[in-house]
């Protein structure tokens, strides 16, 4: 089987091409491939699919086998991988996901993908709420893209023992479905600090997702532009709430690392 190491800001995935088919147990896969030691190593698996509806179909599976419904870098990847390997040779595309249809428009550089703006959809904003852990009370901003999030605003991001928290944050009594958790600190108008414990597959470079849902949960309290850039572990993505029509737009690249093939 034939695959494809790609990632979005150090977010990164193994894609295969299920076109024809699907290889059974799917999850199992998504252990094996995404172990760092014993496996080829990432985030999780994306499997690029056929759709009755769209373009394409996008399955997600995180690291520990879970299946997510959206994935912010893995689908600026998928488009990447789906033209240049020749499935399409449209820039513009509708991708099925679990969290609906996703619009991606490819950003070209000497017939190679180097980017990609993605339409997010609307973000779903609930209310705050206050969270114990470890001692300490934090309020969370929930905020859907599809998948779950809560949003933390903190004064240093980069200090957190974000192992430590991560897991208890993700596993919380209020989330009985498990949480993506942001950790976020505005710097001025236009830029947002943010690390992210991804629910499956612990803290990562990047969340694409995530960093649409803590722009919205900023933007939301006025602390925001509706324009700004999120930085990163694994780098910057620049984020646009479009004030007529309720959509998150989101820009940022998409990197092959190898292609490679599994043997047994």
């Amino acid at each position: 089987m034939r695959f494809t190491k790609m990632h979005g800001l150090g977010n990164d995935y193994i894609f295969i091409n299920c076109m024809e088919f699907e290889p059974d147990d799917l999850p199992g896969l998504a252990r094996r491939l995404s172990d760092r030691h014993f496996g080829v190593g990432g985030d999780g698996l994306i499997c690029v699919c056929p759709s009755q509806r769209a373009d394409f179909r996008m399955r997600m599976l995180n690291a520990d086998g879970s299946e997510g419904a959206m994935c912010g870098n893995g689908i600026r990847c998928f488009g990447k991988y789906v033209y240049e390997k020749g499935l399409t040779d449209r820039a513009h595309l509708i991708v099925e996901t679990a969290a609906g249809e996703r619009d991606i428009s490819l950003m070209l550089r000497e017939k190679k993908v180097c980017a990609a703006v993605v339409d997010m959809g609307v973000p779903s904003l609930q209310s705050a709420v206050n969270l114990a852990v470890k001692g300490i009370t934090y309020t969370a901003v929930l905020v859907s893209m599809g998948n779950p999030h809560a949003v933390v605003e903190v004064d240093n991001p980069a200090a957190l023992d974000l192992p430590a928290l991560g897991p208890l944050f993700e596993r919380h009594p209020s989330f009985p479905g498990r949480v993506n958790v942001e950790f976020v600190r505005v710097l001025n108008r236009t830029e947002l600090q943010m690390r992210v414990w991804e629910r499956g597959s612990g803290e990562t470079l990047a969340c694409g997702t995530g960093a649409c849902a803590s722009a919205a949960a900023m933007m939301s309290a006025g602390k925001l532009d509706r324009a700004a850039a999120v930085h990163l572990a694994g780098g910057d993505l620049q984020v646009r709430w479009d004030e007529k029509s309720s959509h998150m737009f989101m820009t940022g690249p998409a990197v092959t690392v190898f292609d490679g093939e599994l043997a047994d």
